[in-house]
């Protein structure tokens, strides 16, 4: 196993050993936080039938361990201008997978970057403007070095996009 992968294993495992530690009040601390990440400290103590040191002691808990790692607005893509949204795979050359994927994580329009299994290394989400927008994108893309090939996936419509933490 190179390092790469060990280092991987070794996030995995961490995180796991986290999750599995969390208790039924870390849970729906976060729940609570999922449905609204501007409540207050009081309101979910209220809304959770605990005191009020015992969430801000949770929650700090929580943030210090990385299970909640920031709290940022959830936009409207669409909203503010962004009305085409692609899944872009891509196939790369001579094992720079991790550099590529670096550098391409740091454009605005890109909201993921996956490795992945199958015919493709990796997979890219990415918002555009307008095609003229995307098109620039994709060929910035492809004059990266290591970059071999693309292959561009428009998306129709957004059955869900989900951001919080699902329901057991």
């Amino acid at each position: 196993m190179n390092i790469y992968y060990a280092k991987k294993m070794q996030i995995f495992i961490n995180i796991y050993n986290l999750i599995k530690n969390m208790d039924k009040l870390d849970y729906n601390i976060i729940l609570s936080l999922n449905a609204n990440g501007r409540k207050s400290f009081r309101y979910i103590a209220k809304e959770l039938k605990v005191s009020l040191s015992t969430i801000s002691n949770r929650v700090k808990r929580l943030e210090e361990e990385g299970i909640i790692e920031r709290y940022i607005p959830v936009i409207n893509r669409q909203k503010i201008g962004y009305d085409l949204t692609a899944v872009i795979n891509l196939k790369l050359t001579h094992g720079k997978l991790i550099e590529v994927q670096e550098k391409i994580s740091k454009d605005n329009h890109v909201s993921a970057v996956y490795d992945i299994t199958g015919d493709w290394d990796s997979l890219i989400v990415a918002h555009f403007k307008d095609r003229q927008d995307l098109n620039k994108f994709i060929k910035r893309i492809l004059s990266m070095d290591f970059v071999e090939r693309t292959n561009t996936q428009l998306v129709l419509n957004i059955v869900k996009d989900e951001k919080r933490v699902v329901n057991p």
